[in-house]
This record gives structure tokens, sequence and C-alpha cells, in this order.
């Protein structure tokens, strides 16, 4: 396959202020591109300007270039091809410090993982396991294919629903493979090659992958310091026409901020009269932390035009693989049939641990919610004591903390914090569009003292970055 060429004016763009005066130019220059190449902004498989033409373009020494180039070959992000020149790629033994997203099975011992918004299993999912064996043999006698999903599960989530004021029929669930599953499928159904898609931003990476793959075009619309801009919202609606828009309205991953009744009215009412289908990412909305009182579902404002998707890999555990979709009636059967071109059925197993679970929801959520409160709040604690010019708001229920840093150096921290046992993901990547460098994701999934000492390293690394006087704060936490 032929590489992509990337543009000289492309490349100094990304690389932006690059040059250290404290180390060689070369080391600089070969850092700046591993991180962008780590980061997803330099996607694997794209062919970089010559030496030559990279030299013209930035006003260095050849031997910088090449130096440079050589670096980033002896650490694999970077192969010589015959007709091809230099091609980016990631090693073969890929480490979590890349950035992109959580990589599953990467050995993490001795490290602090900020990389990954998921918690451990919560607790009764052995239970549920063990009465679900015990249902188990009645369903071995079928195939064992339910593209829908078992309807006792179906059942269970439409009474949540139902529950929440948005009147719901197991007809209108679809059971999936998770929440990223849910919104292939959804996205498949909803758009053509070419349509626009309308996201927030900063969001979800891996959704927003998804959603370009499907062959949409993703139409990001920046979120103000408050939440969402909706006369901005709106304006873009009007100029860009969207097909369909995915949005996180319960703790917005990553802001962890909350839409109020009275902006999900507004926006439902742009996106009918725009006849754009809204799905809207409902994973995180059993995790209220404070006990506040939780706004209706947006599909309550437009129960015929939106669609909305769930999961329990938030709440219960990721390891379940379990999600779905609530459907308006007019549109199952085209979710069915998008659906059959990716797979068959979630496992019938685990969806009998979900209908478990969901039945034993009251008596399990509420000890989830005061771990995470709790660790939320020692993370907070932590950032406020060893890094206190770092800004944040502390969310109201969700995973992470969204943290704004004094300057622009999301991803080069990144490779710092990692050479101090920090896993981070650069706050680039939650961006659609680029940008983003001055802010930082930080799940609070972890233990309260795990979270306090990784918290005193992130502090460290930021110290060795920017040399700012940080050293007796870290040092006090550390002890």
């Amino acid at each position: 396959m032929t590489a992509q060429q990337l543009p000289a004016s492309t490349l100094i763009g990304l690389l932006g202020a690059w040059s250290d005066a404290t180390g060689p130019a070369y080391r600089a220059l070969s850092e700046r591109l591993r991180l962008l190449i780590a980061d997803g902004r330099i996607m694997p498989g794209s062919r970089l300007p010559s030496e030559r033409e990279l030299t013209d373009a930035l006003g260095v020494s050849r031997t910088t270039v090449a130096s440079a180039y050589r670096e980033l070959r002896d650490r694999g992000y970077l192969t010589s091809r015959r007709g091809s020149g230099s091609v980016t790629a990631l090693p073969s033994k890929v480490g979590p410090e890349l950035g992109r997203h959580h990589a599953p099975g990467i050995e993490t011992d001795g490290l602090y993982d900020f990389t990954c918004a998921a918690s451990p299993a919560a607790p009764g999912i052995s239970t549920a396991v063990t009465e679900a064996l015990e249902g188990l043999p009645y369903h071995l006698a079928t195939p064992g294919y339910h593209p829908q999903g078992l309807p006792e599960l179906r059942a269970e989530i439409a009474a949540a629903y139902d529950a929440r004021g948005l009147p719901t029929s197991a007809d209108q669930i679809v059971v999936t493979g998770g929440a990223l599953a849910a919104t292939c499928i959804a996205v498949r159904a909803m758009t053509q090659i070419g349509d626009r898609v309308l996201t927030e931003s900063p969001t979800h990476p891996n959704s927003v992958d998804a959603i370009r793959r499907s062959g949409a075009r993703v139409v990001a619309a920046p979120m103000s310091p408050d939440g969402w801009d909706l006369p901005l919202l709106e304006a873009t609606i009007r100029q860009t026409a969207p097909r369909a828009a995915w949005l996180v309205v319960d703790f917005q991953n990553p802001t962890g901020r909350l839409m109020p009744a009275a902006d999900r009215q507004r926006l439902a009412i742009a996106f009918a009269r725009s006849r754009t289908t809204a799905i809207v990412d409902e994973t995180l909305f059993e995790l209220a932390l404070d006990g506040q009182e939780m706004p209706p579902p947006f599909a309550a404002f437009d129960p015929s035009g939106v669609i909305t998707v769930g999961s329990v890999s938030k709440s219960f555990w990721g390891g379940l693989r379990i999600g779905w979709l609530r459907v308006p009636e007019t549109l199952v059967a085209r979710i069915l049939d998008a659906r059959a071109s990716m797979d068959l059925g979630a496992p019938v197993l685990e969806q009998l641990v979900v209908t478990r679970l969901l039945r034993d929801r009251a008596t399990i959520l509420p000890e989830r919610r005061a771990g995470l409160r709790e660790r939320r709040d020692a993370l907070a604690g932590a950032l406020r004591e060893v890094l206190p010019e770092w800004r944040f708001t502390l969310p109201g229920g969700g995973l992470s903390l969204w943290c704004e840093l004094p300057a622009a150096v999301g991803s080069s921290l990144v490779g710092v914090a990692q050479r101090n046992g920090v896993l981070l993901v650069a706050g680039s990547r939650f961006s659609p569009e680029g940008g983003l460098e001055t802010f930082m994701r930080l799940p609070y999934t972890q233990d309260p003292d795990t979270l306090r000492h990784a918290a005193s390293l992130l502090a460290a690394s930021y110290e060795q970055l920017t040399e700012r006087p940080a050293a007796r704060r870290t040092a006090a936490l550390i002890a």
C-alpha cells in the first residue's frame, strides 16, 4: 500500500516550537516527532518529507534532520522503504506511553496508569456470574444468536428507562457488545459516506475514530469553560446540517459536565428542526457522585428522534462488554439491518450476568459511587496541593478530572511523565480537530493512596518540564 505523503508545511505546523536550547537540536526534533506519532497526530504509515526537504523547511543543518530520523528508526518509530522514503510506524512492542489510548494486555506493573477511565469490577459480579450459570443450560439448546438481545435483559433495560420517565418497550432495545459497538451500529444505520456528524470538542477519541471510519465527516463544536455553548451548537447545526450528532450529556467525557434539562430541551428542538438524529451516550449516567437529582434522559425531549447508547462498562465492569441502544420504534429495523453486517449478537452468558446485575443495581451502585467519590476527592486534593496552578472544576460525577495547564505542554508532559512512572494521554487526543495542548485528563479510578502518589510524580514531571519551583510541595506529598 502506498504511504500517504505528509507535506513539509503541514509537519512544520504540527512541530510548533520544538527546539530545545538545553540539549542537541536533533534530539529535540526526534522527541517532538516521536510524540506526534505516539499521540496519533501523525498517523502510522505516513511518509515524512525527505531529509533535504525538511532541512530546507526548518532552516537547520542536514545533520540535525538526518540524526533525528536515525534516532526515530532506532526506536521503531520510522522505517525506510524502497521508493517510499521515511515512513512512520509504531514499535512492535508498543508501550502505554504512546498516549493514544489504553492498551489492554500491556504490562503496567510499577507504573501509575492515567490512560484508562475505567474502574475494577463492582462488588456483586461473581455472585451474578454464579446465578447466570444456573440459567445457562436453558439457552444451550438454542443456536445462541440473539441479534436484538435476550428478552429478559431487554425488559430490564426498558424498565430502567420507564423509571426515569421515558416510556420504553423491550422491543426498542438492541443489546450490543459494549457502548462503542452500539455507537458504530447507530452511525452506520443513520449516515452514509460523506455525511456530517456533529460532536463536542473535547470528547471521547475512540468514538470519534469510529465515526470517521464509517465514512462520515466529523464536525466538532468546542465546549465553553462552563459546558456546552448552546448558541454555537445551534449555529453549527444550521450551517452544517449534520445528518447525525454524537453527544455525551451525562458527566461528559472528559470534562465531567452535566447538561441541564433546559439545555437538553433546547438542543433537542434544534436537532428536530434540522432533521438531525441525535445519538446520545449515557454510559456515565449511573455515576452521579454527590446525590444530585439527574435531568431527564435526552430522548425524553424527542422520543421519536433520539437514539440512546447505554452500557454497564463504567457502572459495573468493562470486562462484561455489554451495551445497548434505545431506539425509536420506527428505526429498530434499520438499526438491526446495520447491526447484521457487524455481528450477530452479544454473548449469552454475559447478557444473563448483566440481567442479574441490573436487578440488583439499587444495592450495588451506592457502594460504587461512594468509592469513586472518595477517589475523586483524594485526587482533587492532591492536585490542589502539589499542582495548584492547574485548574479544574470538580465534576459531580463520571470518572475523571479535566485539568487546564498554564502552558501548552500536554504532549511533552506525556513523555516526561512516562519516564517518571506515570502514564498519561495528552489532552490533544480528545480533540477531533487538534489543539487542547493545555489540557490533561486524569481518571480517578485507582485507590486514594495510589492517586496521591501518582499526583506527586506528576508534579515532579511537570517541574522537570517547566523548571517550576515545586520541589517542596512534591517532596512533602511523597513523604
